[in-house]
């Protein structure tokens, strides 16, 4: 058993002085194959502690049903840390931000119309109780207090820029207390008057996030909490992207100058992050920041830090690493062989069948009187389809989908007539309707819930209505199509219809590698490689590869299959060495 505290400016780990360096690696965010390969190049770069979010929709995918297993097995990944002599910080709020969908808040939440988030609501808090009730069990023997690696424990996370309600902040004190976590709770907020007044709960340690001006920000963390240690939680060496703009980059001297001043200032640090990894799937995140601003997250979560997102090396590790030896001298470590890199060059798809022809293959259908959110329907990620038919003839007036959540393709007599996003507000398309009536399809695209800010309670689908005019359509049947089971596909041969499609071909791999997937030529869709969903592409930018791990191929025949929205210029794809992220 070890104990882990804090007595006037510093750090004790069994009764010795310690400055924790730590950086950050979810666990939800690489397959478990590689966890030992990034939690090893953490320790080599001098780091003695790892940190990790707990991502509550990973683990409570339906309500009541609970996974802890495969990319979800965080009691592996904190055990694998251990046994490599690491720390291991846990952030288990609830809410973690963290570009996630929905800041790790399950979608199925939003099902109840009353529901609020993040405060003293008893309903809310009630579902969170039955997750702390399955999760903290499996935590607790790895405390050090039992002889684990766990050393701390957040309370929320960044409540201050949300919130500032302190019935809710010790509730979830205790809740973490009564079930048996007896190391160090801390809270991390923004370093401002605000965020902290807002974010800080009495008995517990405050740290506080930041990418630059280190005295500033720890001297104002003093004014509220003079007599203990101080440590940036998240300090921000690089950063994230979304769609629509370029790659942030920082400059490893940059990092590595603002990390010097800290360490020389006694200060404990954990980088944010220190691998970033890969949003797979639907699980990237939104900021949604005002209103009527809505900017998704891209399936890359490089984040230009220490490693990029195939897990190797970069500048700013090194740059790192000599500043760590600097000041707190480590063992040294061998770094791991770099992961071997193949292209496996062009892949035609061959096979092609409609979402059409699909939608009874893939989706039951719901018959609703008016357009009914994903939450409604049991419906988490994905994309949702609507039709209904309007009677005709209508003279031409704007169609409009009122609060429209996220992006919608809209047919007319399976024609696309236009494109409506959520980012654009107040949008509309001319619509003629002629004698005798015409179908209405309605294709919407969850882009990824809102995860930080006022916004994050974040329905998707039509969630109010849609008009022609000013008259709301009625008689909708609507398909649910979350997308996480295509075994019912029937490809056919390729044919010249471009309506949203799936694609399907084979490629064969004699070694298994990391690659990357060029989708030069495409436009905008999700794929899945044997199965698994690698992410979503659009060609708008930065990301141009989606980043492949070897471990999701195998030795002689594998399936790739697209689900494109648009259209592309040729039915073929390339496996490349490199990432483009613009």
């Amino acid at each position: 058993m070890s104990t882990f505290s804090y007595s006037g400016s510093s750090f004790y780990y069994n009764n010795e002085p310690i400055q924790i360096i730590s950086g950050a690696i979810h666990y939800f965010r690489v397959l478990p194959e590689y966890w030992e390969d990034r939690l090893l190049k953490l320790k080599a770069c001098g780091f003695n502690t790892v940190e990790t979010y707990v991502a509550w929709n990973m683990h409570e995918p339906e309500k009541g049903r609970f996974n802890f297993e495969g990319i979800a097995d965080l009691v592996r990944f904190v055990e694998i840390a251990g046994g490599l002599g690491l720390h291991v910080i846990v952030r288990p709020s609830p809410y973690i931000c963290a570009e996630w969908e929905f800041g790790g808040l399950p979608a199925w939440l939003l099902a109840e119309p009353d529901m609020r988030l993040r405060c003293y609501y008893k309903p809310y808090l009630e579902h969170v109780d039955a997750y702390y009730d399955e999760l903290l069990p499996k935590l607790q023997p790895l405390l050090c207090t039992q002889g684990g690696p766990i050393i701390a424990m957040q309370i929320e996370n960044e409540y201050g820029s949300y919130g500032n309600d302190k019935l809710y902040l010790n509730y979830m004190k205790e809740a973490l207390i009564k079930r048996g976590i007896d190391v160090l709770l801390f809270t991390s907020d923004g370093p401002t008057d605000d965020m902290l007044q807002g974010g800080m709960v009495d008995g517990v340690l405050a740290t506080v996030n930041f990418g630059s001006r280190p005295a500033q920000a720890f001297a104002k963390l003093r004014e509220y909490q003079p007599d203990a240690p101080i440590m940036c939680m998240e300090f921000w060496n690089g950063w994230f992207d979304h769609w629509r703009e370029g790659h942030h980059t920082r400059p490893a001297a940059d990092v590595a100058e603002v990390l010097d001043e800290m360490l020389g200032m006694g200060a404990s640090v954990n980088f944010y992050m220190f691998y970033g990894g890969t949003n797979f799937g639907f699980y990237n995140g939104a900021n949604g920041h005002t209103a009527d601003r809505y900017e998704p997250t891209i399936t890359s979560y490089d984040y230009d830090v220490l490693l990029d997102e195939s897990g190797e090396p970069t500048d700013k590790y090194y740059a790192v690493r000599d500043v760590i030896a600097k000041h707190q001298p480590f063992e040294a470590i061998e770094l791991p062989p770099p992961a071997q890199k193949k292209a496996y060059g062009e892949v035609t798809l061959t096979g092609q069948t409609s979402l059409s022809a699909s939608l009874p293959r893939i989706s039951q259908p719901v018959h609703s009187p008016y357009p009914e959110p994903m939450e409604k329907l049991g419906q988490d990620y994905g994309f949702i389809h609507y039709s209904t038919i309007i009677s005709g003839p209508r003279s031409k007036q704007p169609l409009y989908i009122q609060d429209l959540h996220d992006r919608a393709l809209v047919f007319l007599d399976d024609e696309l007539v236009g494109v409506l996003d959520r980012s654009q507000p107040g949008a509309s398309i001319e619509l003629e309707v002629p004698t005798g009536g015409a179908r209405l399809s309605v294709l919407v695209e969850n882009m990824g819930r809102v995860n930080y800010g006022p916004y994050i309670k974040d329905c998707k689908g039509i969630t109010e209505g849609v008009r022609h005019g000013l008259q709301f359509l009625s008689d909708w049947t609507i398909h649910p199509l979350p997308l996480s089971d295509l075994s019912g596909l029937v490809f056919e041969p390729l044919s010249s219809h471009t309506e949203p499609a799936f694609f399907r071909g084979e490629f064969t791999v004699n070694e298994a590698a990391d690659t990357f997937l060029s989708l030069e030529g495409w436009i905008k869709g999700v794929v899945f490689i044997n199965g698994f969903n690698l992410g979503r592409y659009w060609n708008v930018g930065p990301q141009r590869t989606l980043y492949v791990p070897g471990s999701l191929l195998r030795e002689g025949n594998n399936e790739i299959i697209i689900f494109e929205l648009h259209g592309f210029a040729a039915p073929k794809v390339q496996f490349v060495a490199e990432p483009d992220l613009g």
